[in-house]
């Protein structure tokens, strides 16, 4: 099973971008979403954003999660 999470853009350079989800700051690829902006909710998979979502739909994708998999931090 693959999992895809949400997390917003805080930086980004090129195709290099920080997001961040449940306090935690990664680096991922844009490669898949050249038009991501700061700001913006992607989904996240193995170190790419695979697709945009709106806030409402990235906050109702964390809430599943934690609803499945108890309180962890996504």
């Amino acid at each position: 099973m693959c999992l895809a999470v949400p997390a917003k853009i805080c930086e980004k350079n090129g195709l290099d971008a920080v997001v961040e989800f449940g306090g935690i700051k990664r680096q991922v690829r844009l490669d898949l979403l050249p038009d991501a902006e700061v700001g913006e909710f992607v989904l996240l998979h193995t170190g790419f954003a695979i697709e945009k979502v709106n806030k409402e739909e990235a906050e109702n994708i964390l809430k599943t999660i934690q609803e499945v998999f108890g309180d962890v931090p996504v």
